[in-house]
């Protein structure tokens, strides 16, 4: 697993990572876990954004509700 600041970094992931750090300016470990398969990321960042930006009978804050439950219910931190 590469960590963002790892300096020998592929631009490609750099760049992915930049997109996805938190307020904090951190990665998620659940999305480092694609670095050793940056193609893999590139798809879970674009369903992320497809099922909580995209077009929906729900809104945003419906959407991250659920997502809280979800991730309760499944002993999830995130």
């Amino acid at each position: 697993m590469h960590d963002e600041d790892t300096p020998a970094l592929e631009p490609a992931l750099r760049e992915l990572y930049n997109k996805l750090r938190d307020p904090r300016g951190h990665v998620d470990n659940i999305l480092k876990i694609h670095s050793l398969h940056p193609a893999s990321l590139q798809v879970h960042y674009e369903f992320y954004k497809l099922m909580m930006l995209g077009s929906s009978p729900l809104t945003r804050i419906q959407r991250e509700m659920i997502a809280v439950v979800v991730s309760s219910e499944n002993g999830c931190h995130y």
